[in-house]
């Protein structure tokens, strides 16, 4: 046994095995480099099934080194490690798991109580983001064991908790242990969202309508797995994104809407078995309008059977005099390249594919060499976004029961 197998050992209180050298090797090379802080070493929570879960994407991205700032070096699964290990996704996370494995020596975990704790020689250590992409009622919990397991960053997927306290609560608890917290609203930095936003403002009377599409089967079958999955709801799940726009960009809080209108011939409003059997209540499409008490304007409609695309309309009058879509011309080619590569995933990576690294890179920067995380929601302005959420769909369901 060489020293410096013994050496990787004893810091990281892993034990050896007789795949421990090209782990040791990679590791020693990304804690060499940070020396000069270039790269966060990033922490997966909530990876998915291959192809279908958010969190597999951001690990594609990370592995395919699109975000120079970071590197993926655990990937942290209670599920498919778990309980989810002998269904038909699990077998192939499995596949996935080997290979990751083999070709990028990914350590693989079933808990963040798992992870090694580097407490010798702490200078060389990369710094440590833990982008969570789990489910939201997991959340709470998952953010207090990723500080616990010392991380200095959280990337945090939208909504980010299941109700507004448990936000706050999340935040005071990153607060008093010094740990920076970033949320995945990755619309924020969107191309489309910036042309829509310089041209409205040049437009006296203009009203702005974000759209945003998912490409479920309209069934019965494949909503209900739809709402089972995502049971926090469409407001704080789908079109959250969009409510972080009218929060961070239009000045959007509970106090500050006068109205919501709702297009009734639009939306829709279902009660789905979903695939435990349990029943689901939720918007498969909606759409309203808020007007704040400045007299600023602002739609949102969200489909989610309605294609793979997201895009903005400004109007006057009630007439289109303009929109920007996302994917844009310039985009599309990217879009057709991941899609001949990744032809079972889902739509919706591709096309806020771009939108997706930006966000990563930004936060992986910050935390290396503290750049300005320009444009990347905070926390707080979750916690507006969760609040805007929870009145709207209460507002909603009543309106539209």
């Amino acid at each position: 046994m060489s020293f410096l197998t013994t050496a990787f050992s004893f810091l990281t209180k892993r034990p050896l095995s007789i795949n421990i050298m090209p782990l040791y090797t990679r590791n020693f090379q990304s804690s060499a480099t940070s020396l000069a802080h270039s790269q966060a070493s990033v922490v997966l929570v909530g990876c998915g099934a291959p192809n279908r879960g958010m969190g597999w994407y951001h690990a594609i991205q990370l592995i395919d080194k699109q975000c120079p700032s970071a590197t993926l070096d655990y990937v942290v699964e209670p599920w498919f490690l778990g309980p989810g290990k002998d269904s038909a996704d699990g077998k192939e996370f499995e596949k996935c798991q080997i290979e990751w494995e083999d070709k990028h020596g990914i350590m693989f975990l079933k808990s963040l109580q798992e992870l090694p704790r580097d407490t010798i020689c702490e200078h060389i250590v990369p710094p440590r983001l833990t982008l969570l992409s789990g489910r939201t009622a997991d959340n709470p919990r998952l953010f207090k064991e990723a500080i616990d397991a010392g991380s200095q960053s959280i990337y945090l997927e939208k909504p980010g908790a299941p109700t507004v306290q448990e936000l706050q609560l999340m935040k005071e608890l990153a607060q008093k242990n010094n740990v920076r917290v970033f949320m995945g609203y990755n619309k924020n930095v969107s191309k489309y969202v910036r042309k829509t936003r310089e041209f409205a403002k040049n437009i006296p009377h203009s009203k702005v309508t974000f759209v945003s599409n998912n490409a479920y089967e309209n069934t019965q079958k494949s909503l209900g797995e739809c709402f089972e999955r995502n049971c926090e709801g469409i407001l704080k799940n789908m079109a959250i994104h969009e409510l972080a726009l009218l929060v961070c960009f239009y000045g959007a809080t509970v106090d500050n809407i006068q109205s919501v209108q709702a297009n009734e011939e639009f939306s829709s409003l279902q009660t789905l078995v979903g695939p435990s059997g349990e029943r689901f209540t939720d918007f498969d499409k909606i759409q309203f309008t808020l007007t704040m008490k400045n007299g600023t304007q602002v739609s949102v409609q969200a489909d989610r059977c309605g294609g793979s695309d997201s895009y903005a309309m400004i109007e006057v009058d009630g007439k289109e005099v303009q929109r920007f879509t996302m994917p844009d011309e310039e985009d599309k080619e990217i879009v057709m390249k991941l899609e001949k590569k990744y032809p079972t995933a889902m739509p919706y990576f591709f096309t806020q594919d771009g939108d997706y690294k930006i966000v990563k890179e930004r936060v992986a920067k910050n935390l290396v060499d503290g750049s300005e995380a320009e444009g990347i929601a905070t926390i707080e302005e979750a916690i507006e976004t969760l609040k805007v959420a929870e009145y709207l769909t209460e507002v909603l369901r009543q309106w539209l029961k």
